[in-house]
């Protein structure tokens, strides 16, 4: 299989306000593109309260699909730029994908 046609979801949850500095990273290394969205979640580092009322933080959703070839370093990128070493960050991970329909980019020649 050809590298363009081998593709890999990186999803990438960031702190509310990180998602454009993982965009910016994921596009240096070699991206195309991507689409932020916004959620709520809670780990075991963010379990904070106001009032005795629990606070769900707000979380920036990174979608990247990229070639094969190019997601570990766009991934590296990433995880370097948002700091996901350290905890209550963020995580990413990269999903195989089977299929992508409507997906015009190609690497460059």
């Amino acid at each position: 299989m050809k590298c363009e046609e081998d593709v890999e979801l990186i999803v990438t949850v960031v702190r509310k306000g990180w998602g454009e500095v993982a965009m910016r990273a994921s596009l240096e290394a070699g991206a195309q593109g991507g689409t932020i969205m916004f959620g709520r979640g809670i780990g075991i580092h963010e379990q904070k309260t106001l009032l005795g009322i629990p606070i769900e933080p707000e979380k920036e959703i990174l979608l990247t699909v990229t070639n094969r070839c190019i997601s570990e370093q766009v991934l590296d990128a990433v995880s370097k730029a948002v700091e996901l070493d350290r905890p209550g960050t963020g995580f990413a991970m990269v999903i195989p994908l089977r299929k992508v329909v409507g997906r015009v980019h190609m690497l460059p020649p």
